[in-house]
């Protein structure tokens, strides 16, 4: 992977109005200032409660949402506020995975023709012609060449997936939004669905923004993590670092849920008190503050900004966070011993698709 991002998002912010009648009463702050980037063949998380604005950014990000504000790079290009004309050749190489494999797929149109789609939208006409291009892409993803005629009710969910990817592969993007592919599937197709995408990011190179709620098939499947808490990033940072040595309240209480087989009960659970407060009107300071157990009278006044602590590449916006591993590190060499106990782990093993 290059340093140079693949894409650069910074200040990215999405709000709706709320109307009653004909007069604006309010504004829904879904997403609210997101700063990231994504290097190329790099997968970066976005993990949240429901509700935290991860969908409505992947929106943006492929410009299916229009940014209220701040900007959005793909290959040093800006394509924040682009047209449909400036929209049509970037949709090459930016794709999206939708969540619900039901849903996304035309039920009146055959395979062939979903997957198909893409290419006669743009005029390609690949060597062979574009059914050998779709066969080619299905058996890609797991699915027998002679599914071409087939209709989308004829398949089951994981594999209505596996044509939704085939979909978007095939106009050979270098950036695909992946939107909880995985969620509505069972355990098993999960598994199998996750790692053809890991094959398909080795084979062609691809750069993936994964949005999911499960934790273990984040750290499974994502070079780096970012945690999203009512429209704001409060922690990103690498995937060891994130699940390892988390910093931020609202990470250690995510991570902390994830159920451990190793353990019967809820040891070391963290419990979150109260609702997560609405977007309409936002906690002042930091948003985590009226659910947080290190809150202060600095939380309810001053806005947590997103920075890195101690030189490291996990930034944290937080007033009271937790040591980061290089002040860990530090610690322990002065003392000659090694670091403090490691953070919640989840594990998830690889199945063969």
């Amino acid at each position: 992977m290059t340093d140079e991002p693949l894409l650069r998002v910074r200040g990215l912010t999405k709000h709706f109005p709320v109307r009653q009648g004909l007069r604006a009463t309010g504004l829904v702050r879904a997403v609210d200032g997101l700063d990231f980037d994504v290097r190329p063949g790099e997968t970066l998380g976005l993990v949240g409660e429901s509700g935290c604005g991860k969908t409505t950014t992947g929106r943006m990000l492929v410009r299916l949402l229009e940014p209220t504000s701040g900007s959005i790079e793909f290959a040093g290009r800006d394509i924040t506020h682009a047209g449909r004309r400036e929209l049509r050749p970037l949709r090459q190489e930016l794709q999206i995975i939708f969540q619900d494999p039901y849903a996304s797929l035309n039920p009146r149109h055959t395979v062939g023709r979903i997957v198909a789609m893409p290419l006669q939208v743009n005029g390609i006409n690949p060597p062979g012609g574009i059914k050998a291009r779709v066969q080619e892409l299905l058996e890609l993803v797991g699915l027998n060449p002679e599914h071409y005629n087939r209709y989308p009710h004829e398949f089951s969910g994981g594999q209505r997936q596996r044509i939704g990817i085939a979909r978007a592969l095939a106009l050979r993007p270098k950036l695909i939004v992946a939107d909880e592919p995985v969620s509505a599937l069972d355990v098993s197709i999960q598994a199998q669905v996750v790692n053809l995408l890991r094959d398909l990011q080795r084979e062609l190179g691809l750069a993936f923004v994964f949005i999911a709620h499960d934790l273990a098939v984040v750290r499974h499947f994502c070079q780096r993590v970012a945690v999203m808490y009512l429209g704001r990033i409060v922690e990103i940072g690498d995937r060891a670092d994130i699940y390892e040595r988390p910093q931020h309240p609202y990470t250690r209480a995510l991570l902390s849920a994830i159920p451990d087989v190793t353990q019967l009960g809820p040891a070391g659970r963290i419990r979150l008190t109260g609702d997560v407060p609405t977007p309409l009107d936002p906690p002042s300071g930091c948003r985590f503050r009226t659910r947080c157990w290190k809150a202060q009278d600095v939380c309810a006044t001053e806005e947590p900004a997103l920075v890195a602590r101690d030189g490291g590449n996990q930034a944290t916006a937080c007033h009271f966070p937790e040591p980061a591993r290089a002040a860990l590190q530090a610690e322990a060499a002065v003392v000659g011993a090694e670091p403090a106990g490691r953070g919640v782990e989840a594990n998830v093993e690889e199945v063969s698709s």
